[in-house]
């Protein structure tokens, strides 16, 4: 309320209390209220001080005027007094009736709704000017952060029956004042260009349109000034300072010119780094190897923050939350020294209380509870909270997670846990098409509910049709079978596979089979699966001028007919499986590793009778904030046993966008030259690919952001890699001089219609039988 309207209420105020001194006390028969056309009366009597019966004073009427004129609904409140009758006439404010908005282009109507709610300048409620006023300031005031000095916002409210108002903003945002010139004066060690490539806003460039860093923001420039701090305190200038900063705009409010006056000051050595305060919580030896910084190093602010930062957490991890770990400087001036004394203050040793959630609107408790290492009632540990907040984000369940710490109102040693989780859809319903650059389009059908009934069960029904594999299957995971988390799996299957597109040699597979999988935590990121598949698999399509000699003499030894071209098989496969998986996220991993060994085995007594064992070792790392560097290997190896020949099908590949990029998918390994008679009856025209029972498989990959794309790093990805690797067959030894390698680019987006991937690769090695592709891609398809 502005000082003009309180000074008006005021004065009306004494007016009124004046006449009501002028009353003669009387017994209240009956009180009546007029003026009324929204409010209730049973509000009114609500807020009287008086009611029937009572002694109506002078005081009394003075305050009754008062109190309804706190409620904010009436602009004018009279009382009289008739026969002993309390008449009570009144003028309410308006309501407001409808807002809208023009002109605006910056800020949708809704968010801005959203923001004259929070003021009290909504649809329903009393309509007051005051904050009409106010409203129109704050829009300004957000206009001008952008950088948009011209905008102009005018308001109004026009009069509706039923004493009703409705209130428009007509905005002209005008245009965006670019930043002309940036000056650092004072610099003496450092460049200008230096000093302001640091900065979020730069002065007008031919990529301003993209990133709009030329205009000017007092939040920006803000944090700009805390970079220039950090710039210089960073390389050991202690008493570096800004001195003063000045922003001025041009009459006409085009150009924006900054000028910032620093003071560098010398460069300082750390003389000394020592530890006090408690030390009888965490072993002395333990916090010392946590500091960054030592005896003779450049003096670094980043260094000392992470020190105190990595004190704090280890204390946390043994229920001190609210440690205080501060640097204490002693400077020398003179000699340009500092010393540092880390003061450490566990405070009170604290427990989890309880453990509150928030925001899961479908996801049941249980099944976020059961993600905490955390428990309540336990002693606080900031690294379980922390390992809690990585398995949330893991689930995809949640697209935002933030857990709070807030102390136990009245006690010292107990602080409880709210948890805020924002839900994602879980569930998809998708028709569909894909395209890949080895099979062409690729129609698909696919249900799957990573969050079934809210039980964080996952449920998925697909169905992709392809020219190369046709998928059908039906897949159920319960990921906490038991409380301990042996999570459960079943699987139905019918898959077909035609070679003849693949350049491979020619053959067509159909296979259906159900099974089930268990996986068992050894530990927090350990863990072992095993499981049994029971398979039918039938071999077609087999020709004499397209297809191997050993494919058709297998098949003759499973029929027990010469020159088969088919088989039918069954097996019963089991699996087991090691993994350790420390990834910080499933999608796009910024550090931790994964590594598996994965064996499958098929039964005596069956058609099949084969063994398969591979090896895999990722490892990420963030090198940067926005680099991250992938290194990958794998190795596998398959075998029959008990007499039985190897079955063809159950080859390794190599080739495509997800293994060795820059080559066609499955055409590395062994391979039938058209002119090999053991290769068929030599009438074929192409080369036939026969895949391996060994393979070998490199990767190294630098991910970063996609340029001119800002904070979208949970959709896009760009990246630079060398793959390497081979495939060699049963009667081959592992030959490093025949590894293929590539090297290259990719992108990633993760779009509403699928993933889509797009890769660039430079083949290395290839020999003349190689069939080679630079640019290759896959779209609407997991990989």
């Amino acid at each position: 309320m502005t000082l003009r309207s309180k000074l008006a209420l005021f004065i009306s105020l004494l007016l009124l209390s004046i006449a009501a001194f002028a009353m003669e006390p009387f017994v209240i028969k009956d009180i009546k209220i007029e003026g009324l056309q929204r409010t209730e009366p049973g509000t009114v009597f609500n807020y009287l001080p008086v009611q029937v019966g009572d002694t109506m004073t002078e005081d009394k009427s003075s305050e009754a005027i008062k109190s309804l004129y706190r409620t904010g609904f009436f602009k004018d409140v009279r009382i009289e007094a008739d026969q002993n009758i309390l008449l009570i006439t009144v003028q309410e404010r308006p309501s407001i009736a409808d807002i809208q908005f023009s002109g605006n282009k910056a800020f949708q109507s809704d968010k801005l709704k959203e923001g004259m709610k929070a003021i009290g300048l909504a649809e329903g409620q009393i309509y007051d000017k005051s904050k009409l006023e106010f409203a129109q300031q704050e829009i300004k005031k957000q206009y001008l952060a952008q950088g948009k000095y011209t905008a102009i916002v005018k308001t109004s409210a026009s009069p509706l029956e039923r004493n009703r108002v409705a209130i428009r903003f007509d905005i002209e945002e005008g245009i965006v004042s670019r930043i002309k010139e940036i000056n650092v004066v004072g610099n003496q060690l450092y460049s200008q260009k230096d000093i302001t490539s640091q900065f979020q806003l730069q002065t007008t460039n031919w990529l301003s349109w993209w990133y709009k860093d030329d205009q000017y923001s007092k939040q920006k420039l803000t944090a700009d000034l805390e970079t220039l701090k950090s710039f210089y305190m960073n390389r050991g200038y202690l008493e570096f300072s800004i001195d003063s900063t000045q922003v001025s705009i041009t009459p006409d409010k085009d150009d924006v010119y900054i000028t910032i006056n620093i003071s560098e000051g010398p460069k300082y050595k750390v003389s000394d780094v020592k530890l006090a305060g408690d030390l009888q919580q965490v072993p002395e030896s333990e916090l010392q190897s946590l500091i960054k910084i030592k005896k003779d190093d450049i003096f670094n602010r980043e260094k000392i923050t992470e020190s105190t930062k990595s004190m704090n957490a280890r204390l946390g991890n043994d229920g001190f939350a609210f440690s205080n770990v501060n640097a204490i400087p002693e400077i020398n001036k003179e000699e340009h020294t500092a010393s540092f004394t880390f003061f450490v203050d566990p405070g009170r040793k604290v427990y989890v209380r309880r453990i509150d959630i928030e925001g899961n609107q479908r996801t049941r408790d249980n099944v976020i509870r059961r993600e905490f290492r955390q428990v309540e009632s336990g002693w606080y540990a900031a690294d379980k909270i922390d390992r809690s907040k990585v398995r949330l984000n893991r689930t995809q369940f949640f697209s935002d997670v933030n857990i709070e710490t807030p102390a136990v109102p009245g006690s010292t040693d107990q602080v409880d846990l709210k948890v805020k989780v924002t839900e994602r859809n879980t569930g998809s319903i998708m028709f569909g098409a894909g395209l890949s650059s080895a099979e062409g389009v690729v129609g698909s059908f696919n249900v799957t509910q990573a969050n079934f009934l809210g039980t964080g069960d996952r449920v998925s029904a697909q169905v992709n049709t392809g020219s190369i594999n046709k998928t059908y299957s039906l897949s159920v995971t319960k990921p906490f079978y038991t409380p301990e988390g042996i999570s459960l799996g079943y699987d139905i299957y019918r898959r077909d596979v035609n070679t003849s597109r693949l350049n491979l040699a020619t053959y067509n597979t159909s296979s259906y089979g159900a099974g089930f999988r268990f996986s068992v935590p050894l530990s927090e990121k350990n863990s072992i699966s095993y499981g049994l598949i029971l398979d039918n698999t039938e071999v077609s399509n087999l020709q004499a001028d397209r297809s191997p000699r050993r494919y058709i003499n297998y098949c003759s030894s499973v029929t027990n007919t010469t020159n088969s071209t088919g088989c039918t098989m069954n097996s019963l496969t089991a699996n087991i499986g090691w993994a350790i998986d420390s990834r910080d996220d499933i999608l796009f991993p910024r550090k931790g590793e994964l590594r598996r060994v994965n064996a499958e085995v098929s039964t005596p007594g069956l058609d099949i009778q084969m063994y398969k064992i591979t090896l895999q070792e990722s490892w990420y790392k963030d090198v940067t904030k926005d680099l991250t560097i992938m290194l990958n290997g794998q190795f596998g190896y398959a075998n029959s046993y008990g007499g039985k020949e190897f079955p063809f099908f159950k080859n390794f590949y190599l080739g495509g966008v997800s293994t060795v990029r820059g080559y066609r998918q499955g055409s590395i390994g062994p391979i039938c030259l058209q002119t090999d008679t053991t290769c068929g009856s030599g009438t074929s025209s192409m080369n036939m690919f026969l895949g391996g029972n060994k393979q070998i498989l490199a990767n190294a990959e630098l991910f970063m952001p996609v340029p001119f794309i800002k904070n979208n790093n949970n959709q896009f990805r760009l990246s630079a890699f060398i793959d390497a690797g081979n495939v060699y067959g049963l009667d081959e030894s592992i030959n490093l001089s025949t590894v293929r390698y590539s090297a290259g680019m990719g992108v990633l987006w993760v779009s509403p219609f699928g993933p889509l991937k797009l890769v660039y690769a430079m083949p290395f090695n290839n020999q003349s039988t190689d069939r080679t592709e630079s640019f290759q891609f896959q779209m609407g398809q997991q990989f």
